[in-house]
């Protein structure tokens, strides 16, 4: 007498269930299509605009962030060194060279989801284009390490690995079709550990 009602019951709790974990996953798994990769930076230039596809959309949506306007920025994330290595929190990095032109950068350090990491009150968890230190020829070097370092540190006090968020804001770049003739900073791992 039950056994029809528990079987209906059992058979949408797996349909549901299914659809929605397959659903997280697959908002998980990608951010959209559509990327630019400039070495270890990826981009998504249209996933603010009208024409971004719907699993972009969808992400935004979740995720609940601020997009920006065509014109108005863009964001770049870096998840691996230049080698292809994964960044890790142990490991101290370099980042130099120059960025695309903008009228206004940052950059700082976040988790696999995103969200910027902070290290503690007193240390520097971010950086951008006014306070960063230049050499003359306008490059800069800035040390992403878990140890206090000279000059441009950006301090990572995390377990795992993290990414490296940069944000050129009111950018030329971001609505221009030559985003692959970019020359984006190098990320250089320095040393693991105490080292």
């Amino acid at each position: 007498m039950f056994r029809i009602p528990f079987l209906v019951a059992l058979a949408l709790a797996i349909a549901f269930g299914g659809g929605i974990a397959s659903a997280v996953w697959a908002l998980k798994a990608t951010v959209g299509f559509g990327s630019i990769a400039i070495g270890p930076w990826v981009a998504f230039p249209e996933a603010q605009t009208i024409n971004a596809d719907p699993y972009a959309k969808a992400h935004r949506a979740r995720a609940g962030e601020l997009l920006y306007g065509g014109a108005e920025g863009l964001m770049f994330s870096a998840q691996t060194d230049d080698r292809g290595q994964k960044l890790q929190a142990t490991c101290s990095y370099d980042v130099t060279g120059l960025t695309p032109q903008a009228r206004f950068w940052t950059l700082y350090a976040a988790n696999a989801n995103g969200l910027p990491l902070r290290p503690g009150s007193d240390l520097p968890s971010a950086l951008n284009s006014w306070t960063v230190l230049r050499s003359e020829n306008s490059n800069f070097t800035i040390h992403v390490s878990p140890n206090a370092q000279p000059d441009n540190w950006l301090a990572v006090r995390h377990a795992g690995t993290f990414r490296l968020v940069l944000t050129l804001l009111d950018t030329p770049t971001a609505g221009s079709s030559g985003l692959i003739d970019l020359a984006m900073p190098v990320i250089t791992k320095t040393g693991c550990g105490d080292a």
